[in-house]
């Protein structure tokens, strides 16, 4: 039929291990209902909890983070259900062990058919150990922003507000981080979803507190126990009891029939507009350090790239190396050097000793970026210390500054705009969550980042760089990072990499920082397990990173589709299910390309509107996958399906984790 893909299914690779990079299930997922209310059961969280089409909390999980807020993975066993028609009661054990920390607990959730949900935890540490949370995680959904509120505090006053528009910072005050009020010392957290329908959290057991967690990309508002103002780590006795309470129920006069809401099919329009240029797209070079074979360069000039990011640790001795290196590999890809400098208390002799190797490699620079390995964000003498010495080196390159971390530390301590032509922060999506299901939520965030920046950065170009799938370092450690066990993967990477699930999420993120205006983004690197190819000689841990030997991955066909369209302009696009569904859309002289991506491991049936009387239509899926990545210029050579679509609608079913791009 139209719009679905036909073929075999490749062998070589699980089909899990196709979809998300390794051959595991994802875990089960029950549908539950509490009278009027809809949501999920998984591996012992609640996600999704709604009121017809309306979105209350998008989950309620237990975290237990170590003194590094490394996240302690649970063990459930001994789960017992009572599934009703309209009410629910799970209990179940769990287990976190990790490293010094030992911690049993129960949990207990219910939900009744009055809409009232409860969820309990009592644990007792097993050992003696240091911790920076145990307990209970709240999420407000951030399409919440915006609705009002009522906080009662821990002493009973109650005040009324907002959620958060615009990304709340948090505050340092006396070397401690704090958010911003009204949101902490929380009893109650009520928002209204409804005029007259209002959703209440209530909190036992502990000191809550909410932050905006848009800060790190996720898409939510965390309520969490203890409070930052509170000194961290907490050193946790053996024999230690702890007990914690989450409360939601319904408040009001007005609760519409809205359980017989009924979804309706999943659609993908394109706008009538443009939503800006599509911004430069770069690639970080590969940290493993081998250079780029003859192959691969030719790879990479298919994703018409604009530039490489290279990282230059000035105090460190192979600096010159990697400089070298860089502009070695950027002039035969014919693009420019994006160069981070990370500054040490030398700085002045370090940029000197940079500005004489600058006279002998003569690199390709268009953009410096500026940081300092002792701020979280760059302060002004460092950059004018640097433009003193860089400028006069090329005076068409920009010389930007901001964070080499999250967007929180530039919302918590904005830069001198004055001093700088462009301000950067990074993005991955795993600060906090690393399941599936919640890097596709962090999609739309990365929009909300740029929106709050615009907004305090005036004019100034905003540069993203780089986007990972995994954080590369971890900059809230408070002793240096163990190595990986042998035999396991470093921390900085991530399974998906090589998958169509990393497909799919990469379209999602150019969609939402394209549309977004963005002048600059670098994602992943060039080879490697952390890049858009394998490198000749594989996998260094094949049993654990699955990749196939000079393969691309599918993430480098969704580059590359965009790649084409270079200095072309973005449409804006809509999904009516972002979580399941979503893609971009650009246009060129006249051409339109779009990019559907289906983020879910069910498959979807979508249809696309407003496009052309006819198309041509090529899918990236389980059944192509494989020639994709072992043959990706023969795969590239497809034009695809010439499809008639009179009124402009084109009805899609994309198999799980599809990719499907739609030319006129």
């Amino acid at each position: 039929m139209p719009g679905f893909s036909t073929g075999q299914i490749p062998m070589a690779l699980t089909k899990n291990t196709l979809y998300y990079g390794k051959d595991e299930p994802l875990p089960a997922q029950q549908e539950l209902r509490a009278g009027p209310l809809s949501l999920i059961y998984e591996a012992g969280d609640l996600r999704y909890i709604r009121l017809g089409n309306h979105e209350i909390l998008r989950r309620v999980y237990v975290a237990i983070r170590d003194q590094n807020w490394g996240t302690v993975p649970p063990v459930l066993f001994n789960t017992h259900t009572e599934i009703g028609s309209d009410s629910f009661n799970i209990s179940y054990e769990v287990e976190n062990k990790q490293g010094e920390i030992d911690f049993l607990w129960r949990g207990v959730i219910s939900g009744d058919a009055r809409g009232v949900i409860t969820f309990r935890l009592e644990g007792e540490a097993r050992a003696t150990f240091r911790s920076n949370r145990i307990g209970f995680c709240v999420l407000h959904p951030a399409a919440c922003a915006g609705a009002a509120c009522r906080v009662e505090h821990a002493d009973g006053v109650v005040e009324e507000g907002v959620l958060p528009v615009d990304i709340a910072p948090q505050l340092i005050i006396d070397g401690v981080v704090k958010p911003v009020q009204p949101f902490a010392e929380l009893q109650t957290l009520t928002h209204q979803i409804l005029p007259g329908l209002w959703a209440e959290v209530s909190f036992e057991g502990d000191i809550f507190e909410l932050e905006d967690q848009r800060n790190w990309t996720d898409a939510s508002y965390k309520t969490y126990a203890p409070p930052l103002r509170l000194p961290f780590p907490i050193e946790f006795k053996k024999g230690s009891k702890i007990s914690q309470l989450i409360k939601l129920q319904l408040k009001g006069n007005n609760l519409p029939a809205l359980r017989a809401e009924s979804a309706t099919g999943l659609t993908f329009a394109l706008g009538s507009e443009s939503a800006g240029p599509v911004p430069r797209i770069g690639l970080g070079v590969a940290s493993h350090g081998l250079p780029l074979s003859n192959i691969e360069l030719a790879r990479l000039k298919r994703l018409q790239l604009s530039h490489l990011r290279v990282d230059l640790r000035l105090s460190e001795p192979d600096c010159a190396d990697r400089l070298r290196q860089a502009s070695s590999e950027a002039t035969a890809l014919g693009i420019a050097l994006e160069v981070a400098i990370i500054l040490s208390d030398a700085a002045e002799d370090e940029l000197k000793s940079l500005a004489r190797l600058l006279e002998q490699v003569a690199p390709p620079v268009w953009t410096w970026l500026i940081f300092h390995r002792a701020e979280a964000t760059t302060t002004g003498p460092w950059v004018k210390l640097a433009q003193q010495y860089l400028a006069g080196y090329n005076p068409a390159a920009k010389i930007g500054a901001g964070t080499n971390i999250y967007f929180a530390e530039l919302n918590r301590d904005r830069p001198h705009l004055n001093t700088l032509d462009l301000v950067n922060y990074s993005i991955n999506p795993q600060a906090h969550a690393f399941d599936n299901a919640s890097l596709v939520e962090s999609l739309e965030a990365q929009a909300a980042t740029v929106a709050s920046a615009h907004r305090f950065c005036g004019n100034l170009p905003i540069s993203v760089s780089p986007i990972t799938l995994k954080p590369r370092f971890n900059p809230n450690a408070i002793g240096p990072e163990p190595e990986p066990a042998p035999g396991e993967l470093p921390p900085q990477v991530d399974v998906r990499q090589m998958s169509l699930f990393g497909a799919g999420w990469t379209a999602g993120s150019l969609k939402y920082l394209a549309q977004s205006s963005v002048t600059s983004l670098t994602y992943y690197e060039t080879t490697g397990w952390r890049g858009v190819m394998e490198t000749e000689a594989g996998s260094p841990l094949p049993d654990k990173f699955h990749s196939l030997p000079g393969a691309v991955y599918p993430l480098y066909h969704v580059l590359a589709d965009v790649g084409v369209f270079a200095a072309g302009q973005v449409i804006a696009t809509a999904s009516s299910n972002p979580l399941q569904v979503d893609g971009l859309a650009v246009h060129k002289n006249g051409k339109t390309r779009v990019l559907v991506a289906n983020l879910s491991a069910k498959p979807r049936q979508v249809t696309v509107q407003n496009l052309a009387e006819s198309v041509r239509l090529r899918f990236l899926d389980e059944l192509n996958v494989m020639t994709a990545m072992q043959s990706p210029e023969d795969f590239r050579a497809q034009v695809g399906e010439p499809l008639s679509t009179p009124d402009g609608t084109l009805d899609l079913i994309l198999l799980p984790y599809a990719v499907a791009r739609i030319d006129f």
